[in-house]
């Protein structure tokens, strides 16, 4: 069996437009998660116990749960409960997003609480709420300390996003599918699909160092 390199040549197009798919999936799943999680975190720790249980249940339950399954929840349970046809772009940033958001609430819990106790202590005696604290002085020292976590779960969602693939919907790995069905090219394509994700993390590996460099410099000055 002879390796057929103008096969990659001629396929990369194709892939790129699945990665630009993927990509847009990810950010717009990883924005949704940012949303879910900064609130749920915060949620975590705050004193009503209500909101910890509820906050608690939701990333045990994302967490303790294959996103593949909560993939499957979305697509084809939500239609028998609702009646109505889910997107599968729908159901693609709804499943990933919410399953990032349990990710995400983990970090900026973790991010909150690694912030000395004196900076909430400090904010309430000037007069201001919890909640003020916590929006003016905690979480903007917070959200600079989970930059390289934030990094490496918008680097796992890019790679997890392949899994929406099993809804039929068109990123780079179900474009890779489609054209392996049609070439019967495996070695090529899922080699030009491994390229494709490694330049993708690669990239925002070096992009997240770079911002990280930039707080360190900001906290200096």
């Amino acid at each position: 069996m002879e390796f057929n390199f103008s096969l990659m040549t001629s396929s990369f197009p194709l892939l790129l437009l699945g990665a630009l798919v993927t990509i847009k999936i990810t950010a717009l799943s990883v924005t949704l998660g940012v949303l879910i999680g900064l609130f749920v975190g915060i949620a975590r720790i705050c004193h009503v116990r209500l909101l910890r249980v509820l906050a608690a249940i939701y990333v045990d339950f994302l967490r303790g749960t294959p996103l593949l399954v909560q993939i499957f929840l979305i697509y084809f349970a939500l239609p028998i409960v609702t009646g109505q046809r889910v997107d599968p772009f729908f159901a693609a940033i709804v499943s990933c997003g919410v399953n990032s958001g349990a990710y995400v609430a983990e970090i900026f819990r973790a991010g909150i609480q690694s912030v000395d106790a004196g900076q909430m202590e400090a904010g309430r005696s000037l007069g201001m709420t919890w909640i003020q604290t916590m929006r003016y002085i905690i979480v903007p020292q917070a959200f600079k300390r989970v930059i390289p976590p934030l990094g490496n779960e918008f680097i796992a969602l890019l790679k997890d996003s392949s899994l929406v693939s099993v809804i039929g919907f068109e990123e780079l790995t179900r474009r890779g599918q489609l054209i392996i069905a049609r070439t019967y090219g495996s070695l090529e394509i899922w080699l030009s699909v491994a390229i494709i994700y490694l330049v993708m993390t690669l990239t925002i590996s070096r992009f997240v160092a770079y911002l990280e460099r930039r707080c360190r410099v900001d906290d200096r000055h």
